[in-house]
């Protein structure tokens, strides 16, 4: 079936807010610092977390991204969008590997590689 190419943009919405999210929230986390051991210390730097404005919009990122994907679903059936949710992983280890810094082997580009392999297999069945 034919699809308005706008239609997808409900799902670039939803792989953008995640990946948004998901690399807010670990370069906060890497500058608030490693997890206390004690159970309120705990509590306590999860709190100061929660209240950061940057950890907050990663949260905000996520309910958007869900109210994309609800958007999405009345306009896919599940089966042909949710493999587009593995662009995640790809995105997510490219800006990463830019912005984080984080190292980028060759191990993980080859499973992100069987990953959209497998996505376009997916998507086009």
């Amino acid at each position: 079936m034919n699809r308005p190419p706008l239609d997808y943009l409900y799902i670039a919405a939803t792989v953008g807010l995640t990946v948004y999210g998901q690399l807010i929230l670990k370069w906060r986390i890497r500058d608030f610092g490693p997890l206390p051991a004690g159970s309120f210390e705990k509590l306590k730097f999860l709190f100061w977390l929660l209240l950061d404005p940057a950890v907050f919009s990663g949260f905000a990122a996520a309910f958007l991204a869900s109210l994309a994907w609800m958007a999405a679903m009345t306009k896919f059936e599940l089966s042909h969008a949710y493999p587009f949710m593995s662009l995640n992983f790809v995105v997510v280890l490219l800006l990463s590997g830019w912005l984080l810094s984080e190292p980028l082997s060759w191990q993980k580009t080859l499973g992100v590689a069987l990953i959209v392999i497998g996505t376009v297999v997916a998507a086009r069945g």
